[in-house]
């Protein structure tokens, strides 16, 4: 996919911060937490298919758990062919998912009220989430990483490879944010979207038109203009909303 290039594009030097923003100690169930968390973040891009996953001494800090639960749980991500773990010298646990193509899953459990409350939290998280990362001090790198983030869903060459960078961009937006409370419905809310999104067939048209609303978000938030920040990231929401409600019912 290609474009005229709206922004100059830089090396995604924040990228780093996606693990950091998205995985966040957990308070109970902790095996169950643990579980879900890697799982959501492998599936939503935060590691991605051939990725080594951090230390084991780093992950269990960032995740708050004993060494032991987090082996407990890598090894369930085993199990279910997220991640492969090599022995030995230079080893360690690898990301092995790969995005499914789209339209090729099962329909999805939220339909009809579910899929109405998935849509209805996204509208009211990641406007938000736009709003207050367009009221942030944001460093050199921070807006490098912004737009990388948009342009890679342009350039991802197959339909996988975009979704990947589609909620990459919308998890680098949730963490300009600053606010880790944002980080994490964010999060909820890509996880669920990537349910629905999988059900559906990729469409050329809306692919485009998606790309240049992520466009008018990153403008917004780099001049920051909050309101305006807002008010793409709702036509962005709604956009998809109608798409998901037509294609799914």
């Amino acid at each position: 996919m290609c474009r005229e290039e709206a922004f100059v594009t830089q090396a995604p030097l924040g990228a780093g911060r996606l693990p950091e923003a998205v995985l966040r100690p957990a308070t109970a169930n902790v095996f169950e937490t643990t579980v879900e968390q890697l799982a959501t973040a492998i599936r939503l891009g935060v590691f991605v298919d051939g990725e080594q996953l951090p230390p084991e001494r780093e992950l269990s800090e960032r995740l708050g758990v004993a060494r032991n639960t987090l082996r407990d749980a890598i090894a369930a991500l085993r199990e279910s062919g997220l991640v492969t773990t090599r022995r030995g010298r230079g080893g360690g646990t690898v990301v092995t998912y790969v995005t499914p193509e789209p339209g090729s899953g099962t329909a999805p459990v939220r339909r009809g009220a579910a899929l109405a409350d998935a849509l209805d939290f996204r509208r009211i998280v990641e406007p938000g989430a736009a709003w207050l990362a367009a009221r942030q001090e944001l460093a050199g790198d921070q807006r490098a990483w912004l737009v990388a983030s948009a342009a890679a869903v342009w350039e991802a060459d197959d339909t996988g490879a975009h979704r990947i960078a589609d909620s990459r961009f919308h998890l680098a937006v949730a963490t300009l944010s600053a606010s880790p409370m944002v980080i994490e419905s964010v999060t909820r809310a890509q996880a669920a979207l990537g349910e629905m999104l999988a059900a559906i067939p990729v469409l050329p048209r809306n692919i485009t038109h998606s790309c240049e609303q992520h466009d008018a978000v990153v403008a917004a938030i780099l001049a920051g203009d909050a309101d305006a920040a807002r008010a793409a990231m709702e036509e962005h929401c709604d956009a998809t909303s109608a798409l998901l409600r037509g294609l799914l019912g």
